[in-house]
C-alpha cells in the first residue's frame, strides 16, 4: 500500500511537471503556422535588440510569429520569407541572428537610427535573399566584402548609413542585381573598374553623395545603365563616356557637383533620357542642337559650368525655364535674357 502511495505521488508531481512547462514553453502548437526554428532565430533577434512595445506588441507574445507586424510566411512551407521593419523605434546592431532564418528571401532594417554597428557575417547564410535593405540606420565600417555571396540578390540598399572605405569591386559578381543604392554615406577612393563588367544586366547605380574621386572607369561606358548617380562627389575627367546614344534603356543620368571637364557639343544623347542633370562642374563647348528632340526629356540641368553658344529652339526646349541654364561662361538666347551676338 505505501508503495502504491508513492507511486500516486511521484506520478501527481510528474503531471504537475508537464503542466507546468506547458505553460512556460509554448507548444508547437501554440505557435500555429509558425516553424519552431524560426520561432528561436526571432527569439533570439527580439532578446538582442530593444523594440517599442507599442508597435511591437505581437513580438511580445507567445503567439504566431506568422502573424506578427513585419512577418510573412510562406502559404506552403509556413516558413519565414520576408521581414520588414521600419516603423517605431528600435535600437541596438543588427542580430547575428537573422541568419538562422534560412528561407528568407527579403530582409529589410531601415529608419531606425539607432541602430548602429556592422552588416553581420552571418547573414551570408541566407542563400535565397533577393532583396537587402538597411537603409536610413546608423550603420558604420566598411561595406562589406563578403556580400557577393548573396548570390540571388537583386536589390541591394545601403542608402544614409554611415559606411566608410572603398566600393567593393566584387559585387559586380551578383548576376542578379538590379539595384544597388550606395548613396549617402562617406565611401571614398573611386569607383571599381569591375563595375564596367557586371556578367548580368546591368544594374541601376545610386552612388550620390559620397566622397568618391578620381576618373570614371573607361569599362563604365560599355554598359547601359538604366539609372547612374554619381551626384555630389569629388569625381574628375570625362564622364561623357556615360552618355552614348546606344544605351536605350538609360533614362537617367545625374553627374552634377563634381568636377568632371568635357566638352558637351559633340555628345550624342540615349534617345529615352528622362532626366539629365550635369549642373556644378567645370564642362565646356555647346548644348548640342539634337537635345530638343528628346521627348522623354522633362528634367534638364546645364547650369553652372563653363557652356556657351546659342541654346538650342524648338521641340521640348519650351520645358525648361532659365533656371536650368544659368551661370555658364557664355550661353545665350531663350530662356536666358542674354541674346546671342549677331555673326
Amino acid at each position: 500500500m505505501r508503495i502504491q502511495h508513492q507511486y500516486l505521488l511521484y506520478y501527481s508531481l510528474f503531471l504537475l511537471f508537464l503542466a507546468t512547462t506547458t505553460l512556460i514553453s509554448p507548444s508547437h502548437g501554440d505557435l500555429g503556422r509558425c516553424q519552431p526554428s524560426d520561432f528561436k532565430a526571432l527569439m533570439k533577434m527580439k532578446n538582442s535588440i530593444t523594440m517599442s512595445q507599442d508597435i511591437y506588441s505581437s513580438w511580445f507574445q507567445n503567439t504566431d510569429c506568422c502573424n506578427w507586424i513585419g512577418i510573412t510566411c510562406d502559404d506552403k512551407t509556413n516558413r519565414i520569407v520576408e521581414i520588414i521593419l521600419f516603423v517605431g523605434e528600435i535600437s541596438g546592431q543588427i542580430p547575428p541572428s537573422v541568419g538562422d532564418l534560412s528561407q528568407l528571401i527579403g530582409l529589410t532594417f531601415r529608419h531606425f537610427k539607432n541602430i548602429t554597428g556592422s552588416i553581420p557575417r552571418s547573414i551570408t547564410k541566407l542563400k535565397h535573399l533577393v532583396l537587402l535593405d538597411l537603409s536610413d540606420m546608423s550603420l558604420s565600417g566598411p561595406v562589406p566584402n563578403f556580400l557577393n555571396q548573396l548570390t540571388l540578390l537583386n536589390r541591394l540598399v545601403l542608402s544614409d548609413n554611415q559606411f566608410s572605405g572603398s566600393i567593393p569591386p566584387n559585387l559586380s559578381d551578383l548576376k542578379d542585381i538590379r539595384n544597388i543604392y550606395l548613396d549617402g554615406n562617406k565611401l571614398t577612393g573611386s569607383i571599381p573598374e569591375s563595375f564596367g563588367k557586371f556578367t548580368g544586366t546591368a544594374p541601376a547605380l545610386y552612388l550620390a553623395r559620397n566622397k568618391l574621386t578620381g576618373p570614371i572607369p573607361k569599362s563604365l561606358g560599355a554598359l547601359p545603365y538604366p539609372y547612374i548617380d554619381l551626384s555630389r562627389n569629388k569625381l574628375t575627367g570625362d564622364a561623357s563616356i556615360l552618355i552614348n546614344p546606344n544605351h536605350d534603356f538609360t533614362t537617367f543620368i545625374d553627374l552634377s557637383r563634381n568636377q568632371f571637364e568635357f566638352d558637351l557639343s559633340n555628345v550624342k544623347f540615349p534617345k529615352d533620357l528622362n532626366w539629365f542633370d550635369i549642373s556644378h562642374n567645370k564642362i565646356f563647348g555647346g548644348i548640342p542642337d539634337e537635345i530638343k528632340n528628346l521627348e522623354s526629356l522633362n528634367q534638364l540641368k546645364v547650369g553652372y559650368n563653363r557652356l556657351c553658344g546659342k541654346i538650342p529652339t524648338g521641340g521640348i526646349m519650351k520645358r525648361f525655364k532659365s533656371t536650368s541654364f544659368f551661370h555658364n561662361k557664355c550661353l545665350c538666347g531663350s530662356p536666358l535674357t542674354i541674346s546671342c551676338k549677331k555673326e
